[in-house]
């Protein structure tokens, strides 16, 4: 008897920043399309202090502490992941100190509308078009 598949869940923590009808997205190196800023969540590690360590990272800012609330859990197939892995990105609004600035494996960095969602991974498209209520 086989056993059923089972489909990997990979989970992530984002940081959303909008600037009026645009948001902040960024790509990797070697990747084609954008994503919201964050990254996986480590073992023993909580979304919360995952999106901090990945801002941070990635962007070069300080995720204000006191400014940090959770904008909600978006679930959905994940880009270019094998075997249809799912990706459970809880998302996060906050403040921040600092210079944006693309770092380690951020390529590029680029403030998107929602009338250009397309350029942007599945997941960031579902969550732009959740946000703008398009």
């Amino acid at each position: 008897m086989t056993q059923p598949d089972t489909v990997k869940v990979i989970e992530t923590a984002n940081w959303i920043l909008r600037d009026g009808a645009k948001i902040l997205s960024v790509r990797s190196h070697g990747r084609d399309r954008f994503y919201l800023p964050g990254g996986k969540v480590d073992p023993g590690e909580t979304p919360l202090d995952a999106v901090k360590r990945e801002i941070n990272e990635e962007l070069g800012v300080t995720l204000l502490p006191d400014t940090i609330r959770e904008l909600g859990i978006f679930a959905g197939h994940g880009h270019n992941q094998p075997n249809g892995a799912i990706v459970r990105m809880t998302c996060f609004i906050a403040d921040y100190t600092g210079t944006l600035s693309p770092a380690r494996e951020i390529a590029e960095m680029r403030w998107l509308t929602p009338h250009e969602r397309h350029l942007m991974a599945p997941m960031g498209q579902k969550i732009t078009a959740a946000l703008f209520d398009i």
